[in-house]
């Protein structure tokens, strides 16, 4: 007879998934993974509608194209501050809580982008690009939703086709941004702000498929199947308790490091290619191919990634993602005036991020204890995004100082720490 879990004192008796049979969980399994899929689709099409004209709307409200990188700065800020936050809620509530929170701000932030467009505010529209962040949260912790379930030997599986169905709407989204605009055209609301309008309705959208679909939630069924007593779970809610996880366990100090590395490393380079290719002559156009093939890249290989982090082991993964990302850096780096390295090197640097981030977030969670992974998770988040919002600011002064080159070769330097752990990591295991 199985036997009923006991329930952290803060969560309502309501917000309990009781446990369920051998035989029930592979639907409930699909049942998660389809919803996961359905909001990253929805969530990544938002993303990519608004990403697609931040900066252009940053330079019309501040009337300086100076000031329109700062649009991509605050969109990465925003999953930066909510991440442990919304640990700590997730960790609490369970998944369910924290994703439709992070629509919702998103959906919000994106409201206040259009009315800091309408009024003509900077500052206003800056908040709100921040607020719109929080729904990039919402889709890199659905990774994690999707690995509370899965067996240990298809979890990198299970994480990487939740990423995969970000392509969608990362292909979408741009496509859709200019009628976004013209629908909005006689409503007073700027054309360049018409793509937030719908960014919100799909937040607002993505919000409410997760709560009326996500159940039972995932992360309080995979509590509640480990029968996590209620010590053991508030312990793990705390900032504190996931650092103390990760200065534990060697492998989950290599997963953090290869998670915020790879990050950061791919922003860094990205970030700064697209001015690198106009000082060589490229067009709009050419330089729209390149970052499409660099997305490609990112997202459409990901369940390869995923088989490969479960068939070779996290380690070969790693080792792959500092490979990928390293040969990228040499040749995005020396490429000069030719084009199509250049576009060769974005597309090794998207398939070296999404090495590094599947088996990174697959090793993650195998490494700490189940009370504590969510706390980890989001301590996990907060470090790669605050770490690739720093690499950002950094490449356009290293650019500006010593050129695209350097850059990459400095970015390169971000994969040493990563090849240490990993190598030593290998020798423990031998």
């Amino acid at each position: 007879m199985t036997q009923t879990p006991r329930a952290p004192d803060d969560v309502k008796p309501e917000d309990i998934s009781l446990p369920v049979s051998p035989a029930e969980l592979p639907a409930l399994r699909r049942r998660v993974q389809a919803v996961l899929i359905a909001t990253q689709i929805l969530g990544g099409l938002g993303i990519a509608i608004g990403v697609a004209l931040a900066a252009v709307l940053a330079r019309d409200v501040s009337g300086t194209e100076a000031l329109s990188g700062l649009a991509s700065t605050a969109t990465v800020a925003g999953p930066a501050l909510l991440a442990m936050p919304l640990a700590a809620l997730m960790a609490s509530r369970g998944r369910r809580a924290g994703l439709v929170l992070a629509y919702l701000l998103g959906a919000l932030g994106a409201g206040v982008v259009v009315l800091g467009a309408v009024v003509d505010s900077f500052p206003l529209l800056l908040v709100g690009l921040v607020g719109f962040g929080a729904g990039s949260s919402a889709n890199l912790t659905a990774r994690f939703a999707a690995a509370d379930l899965a067996e240990p030997d298809r979890r990198a599986r299970a994480i990487s086709t939740v990423v995969w169905a970000t392509t969608i709407g990362a292909v979408l989204g741009p496509n859709v941004a200019a009628p976004a605009g013209r629908s909005v055209s006689g409503l007073g609301i700027p054309a360049t702000a018409g793509p937030f309008v719908w960014a919100a309705g799909v937040f607002v959208l993505s919000a409410a498929v997760v709560a009326v679909l996500l159940r039972p939630d995932p992360l309080l069924t995979a509590r509640a199947l480990a029968d996590a007593g209620p010590g053991e779970a508030a312990e793990g809610r705390s900032l504190r308790a996931g650092m103390d996880a990760v200065r534990k366990s060697p492998r989950a100090r290599l997963a953090l490091v290869t998670v915020a590395g790879s990050h950061t490393a791919m922003v860094s380079i990205m970030s700064m290619t697209p001015v690198a290719l106009t000082h060589h002559g490229a067009d709009i156009q050419l330089i729209g191919l390149v970052i499409s093939g660099h997305i490609a890249g990112m997202y459409a290989f990901s369940p390869l990634m995923g088989w490969l982090s479960d068939r070779l082991g996290r380690l070969s993964v790693i080792g792959l993602a500092v490979g990928l990302i390293g040969a990228a850096a040499l040749v995005a780096g020396t490429a000069g005036p030719s084009h199509g390295r250049t576009a060769l090197g974005l597309v090794l640097l998207g398939l070296g991020w999404s090495a590094g981030l599947v088996s990174g977030s697959a090793l993650l969670t195998d490494s700490v204890p189940q009370a504590a992974r969510a706390a980890v998770q989001g301590l996990s988040d907060f470090v790669m995004n605050t770490a690739a919002g720093l690499g950002g600011l950094m490449a356009g002064l290293i650019v500006s100082q010593a050129g695209y080159g350097p850059l990459n070769a400095i970015a390169a330097c971000l994969l040493l720490p990563m090849a240490a752990l990993a190598l030593r990591s290998a020798l423990r295991k031998a």
